[in-house]
């Protein structure tokens, strides 16, 4: 292990480039291998490119906004004094990212979002407890508690499909939770991973390199200096130092979050997750001066998700609109049999998560081919679609999409991590296969 770990981190400290780059190259290889494969031309490729490069708009916003809002969180000194006290129980490197990745996989089972924020911050606020850890690790340990959220509350496969009116409703029915979430493979694999990541983790600790002087490149980010405003002269300035105008609008906010979960349950998506943390982040941040000065040097975190989500959404266009996806899941489903459909899903889920890297898109292209095929062969379709939604959250440890949040809060590149994440996306096949197969 200690072979593998280090020789993985130096790989991959060496060869792979910048989150933007690995973006391109991406989307060069899906460029060429869509050619080849599929009967797209290279014109039918730029096409398929740039009809899908604005398709995650929406969603390029939600993850800016919850590496923003999360870093105004984050810097509330309420907040920064709850993780500097909960980050007092880790002792030991050991301690310490065996505390950051448990403490993020429950964030995760919560929700997806959340958890990638909590992660990131809680990382930070351990590091400066436990100089000595290797702050890398501490933040590959946190990205790896999302192997858990598709069989979490925020999963999208397993909660789209219990939802009436889901866009395979005819073919599938509605699937509860209880078959899904709370079966006895989804219960086997989470637990595993919830107890035994904090353990493997422990070990990459162990047996990385020890700490070089090029430690500098990796300093744990600095508290934000509260920023000292002169008395108020104008009625301008009174009114942004107003604490008043702070807490009507706060109050609002969290008022309607109240409503919300009164009237739709524990509905806790992304969007309910960010406004949460903005208002209160208004709130304790106590006037709108003191915030909007937060909010300046957050949205800089932010640089690296505006640019590169487009990207991604040009290789999802390339990939769905040209028929490669489809070949990629029908190649496996013609592998499956009744027993092995969900195995062979779940493989083949993780294969397409490296080109769409969204639970929703992917299970858009893969769900019809996985469904069909469970209908065909009698297999267990709550189980088959699990095991799309695993393969999803499974290579998510090697694709960057889903780091860059955790990455721009922590003030890392993917390189820093990802020799560490192969190893954790090497794990974790283990208990995920044995869920799949043996329940």
């Amino acid at each position: 292990m200690k072979t593998l770990t280090r020789f993985f981190d130096r790989l991959v400290q060496r060869y792979l480039p910048d989150a933007f780059l690995f973006a391109i190259i991406l989307t060069f290889l899906v460029f060429i291998i869509g050619i080849i494969f599929t009967d797209s031309g290279p014109v039918d490729m730029i096409n398929h490119w740039g009809t899908g490069f604005w398709d995650l708009l929406a969603f390029t916003m939600q993850m800016a906004l919850v590496v923003v809002t999360g870093y105004i969180l984050a810097n509330a000194p309420v907040i920064k004094s709850f993780l500097a006290r909960l980050s007092k129980l880790a002792k030991t490197p050991a301690h310490a990212i065996m505390l950051v990745t448990f403490v993020t996989t429950i964030a995760c089972l919560i929700n997806y979002g959340f958890g990638l924020v909590v992660g990131a911050l809680f990382a930070i606020h351990v590091a400066k407890q436990v100089p000595s850890a290797d702050f890398r690790i501490l933040v590959a340990g946190a990205y790896s508690g999302f192997l858990v959220w598709h069989g979490g509350l925020s999963g999208s496969i397993p909660l789209s499909i219990a939802t009436p009116g889901h866009f395979l409703e005819k073919e599938m029915g509605t699937i509860p939770v209880n078959e899904t979430l709370f079966s006895p493979s989804n219960l086997f694999i989470v637990a595993a991973l919830v107890l035994t990541l904090p353990i493997f983790n422990r070990f990459l600790m162990k047996n990385a390199d020890p700490i070089s002087q090029d430690r500098s490149k990796w300093t744990v980010p600095d508290d934000e200096v509260e920023h000292v405003q002169e008395a108020p002269r104008t009625p301008a300035e009174k009114l942004e130092n107003s604490r008043i105008i702070s807490l009507l609008i706060g109050g609002m906010g969290l008022t309607y979050v109240v409503y919300h979960f009164a009237t739709k349950g524990f509905d806790l998506n992304i969007n309910i997750v960010n406004f949460i943390f903005l208002f209160l982040g208004i709130l304790l941040h106590k006037t709108p001066r003191q915030f909007l000065n937060i909010v300046t040097k957050g949205v800089k975190n932010a640089g690296g998700i505006i640019i590169q989500f487009p990207l991604y959404a040009g290789i999802m266009g390339m990939v769905t609109l040209s028929g490669l996806s489809e070949q990629i899941a029908l190649w496996f489903v013609s592998l499956a049999n009744e027993h092995t459909l969900p195995f062979i899903s779940f493989v083949s889920g993780g294969i397409i998560n490296i080109f769409v890297p969204s639970g929703g898109g992917q299970w858009a292209v893969q769900g019809p081919i996985m469904i069909d095929a469970a209908l065909a062969i009698h297999a267990d379709i709550a189980k088959t679609a699990m095991g799309v939604a695993w393969g999803d959250a499974w290579t998510n440890m090697i694709q960057p999409f889903w780091a860059l949040p955790a990455l721009a809060i922590a003030g890392l590149h993917i390189r820093d991590i990802m020799g560490f994440c192969v190893m954790i996306l090497f794990y974790s096949f283990i208990p995920i296969s044995i869920g799949f197969l043996l329940f």
